[in-house]
């Protein structure tokens, strides 16, 4: 049974909906109210407050410290600094993606490492020989994501940091309320954003400023539907829905390697340390390349609604976003599938992040996505997109003061 995060008690008195779903053994919010509109429009018009401290996090300390991160992530950590964070893949030696997260350089020789899948095995299989600490700290750091274009005016009431100069992907050091924390400049929502890590035994209290001092923001507390639909708005994949684990597929075609899931720019096979994967991704790119891509849709409303006028109805769109994979056609063949679709409140549209071939995955391509009214099983158009869907400057800008 789920057991409740570091604020669990202050989540629970604010979800109306009693709406929560398990997620890495605790207990985490869907939605707070019936339906989850307020919790979005906070991510894109104000702040939410999210829980993440479900997140897996390790600590990797020693004198090898870099050299195990470098000999396992496909990113170059020599050209990370202290104060800075990566978001990267590690693949398994068939070049297979086994998870993706992010890597904190904390100190000199001290990293902190988060998955959404447990990976301390693997991090100590592979540290073999060398000279170093690694330590599960998922029950020791409790983790809070504030998102959107607010989020920094909130951070800047609450805590003591210097946050107008804190820059994408870097990482400050501060307090709020007296607590010490280490704030990111990064999230999930492909928006305006911070990810706040702290204590466990203290995250109650940065909860409590952080919507003290939100009020005068529009802060809001966000679940898990709002935060679905922003991160497909943003193109960001969720592992075992729009890719699959290469520990958990039950056949080849299950596993995906980096490439293929649009990361290209995060593998640097060329980079002096060996990592895991590394011969086979080299090899992959020799032959041509990923022969399958991630890629954006939109679906042809109009298409949509002459298929439900058919059966005299009219298109009704689903509030929270589908994890269900669909067919992804070019004419009567089966091209790829579509695993994450939403209707986008921002973008006024369907969305849908899709898996096809390669030879399709340029923008501008037309295919068909299937779609069921009344038990009927049809094909809508639909038109490859560059992904994020949305991508505002805010995002990666340094917020003004």
């Amino acid at each position: 049974m789920p057991i409740g995060t570091a604020v669990h008690d202050r989540t629970l008195a604010l979800c109306e909906s009693l709406n929560y779903r398990e997620w890495s053994g605790y207990f985490a919010v869907s939605s707070y109210e019936v339906h989850f509109h307020h919790e979005y429009n906070a991510i894109r018009n104000a702040a939410a407050l999210i829980d993440i401290s479900p997140l897996f996090k390790y600590r990797v300390s020693g004198p090898d410290a870099r050299r195990l991160v470098d000999r396992v992530v496909t990113r170059d950590m020599t050209k990370v600094a202290v104060g800075q964070m990566v978001y990267t893949p590690w693949c398994d030696e068939r070049g297979k993606v086994v998870d993706d997260g992010t890597v904190t350089r904390l100190e000199e020789d001290v990293y902190r490492w988060t998955a959404a899948d447990p990976t301390l095995r693997w991090i100590r299989d592979n540290a073999a020989g060398l000279d170093v600490k690694i330590d599960d700290v998922s029950n020791a750091v409790a983790a809070l994501a504030l998102q959107g274009p607010t989020s920094a005016a909130v951070l800047r009431s609450a805590a003591q940091a210097d946050i107008d100069g804190l820059r994408y992907f870097r990482m400050a050091r501060g307090t709020i309320d007296g607590v010490p924390v280490e704030i990111t400049r990064n999230g999930y929502t492909g928006d305006l954003g911070y990810e706040i890590w702290m204590p466990w035994e203290s995250a109650g209290r940065v909860w409590d400023a952080l919507m003290r001092v939100g009020r005068a923001h529009g802060i809001c507390p966000a679940g898990m539907l709002a935060l679905d639909v922003s991160r497909i708005e943003a193109g960001l994949l969720l592992i075992e829905v729009d890719y699959v684990s290469s520990r958990r597929a039950s056949i080849d075609d299950q596993s995906s390697t980096p490439d293929e899931l649009g990361w290209d720019r995060l593998v640097h096979v060329d980079k002096q340390e060996p990592f895991v994967g590394r011969a086979a991704l080299a090899a992959e790119r020799a032959k041509g390349g990923a022969v399958r891509r991630i890629v954006g849709l939109d679906l042809d409303w109009v298409d949509v609604e002459r298929l439900h006028d058919r059966f005299h109805l009219t298109p009704s769109v689903p509030a929270a976003a589908s994890r269900v994979a669909v067919p992804v056609y070019r004419g009567d063949r089966q091209i790829g599938k579509a695993t994450s679709t939403t209707w986008s409140p921002t973008l006024k549209k369907m969305i849908a992040l899709a898996t096809v071939e390669s030879s399709l995955a340029s923008p501008g391509t037309t295919l068909q996505i299937e779609i069921t009214v009344e038990a009927h099983r049809m094909k809508a158009g639909a038109r490859v997109v560059p992904l994020p869907f949305f991508n505002p400057s805010r995002k990666t800008a340094v917020p003004a003061a």
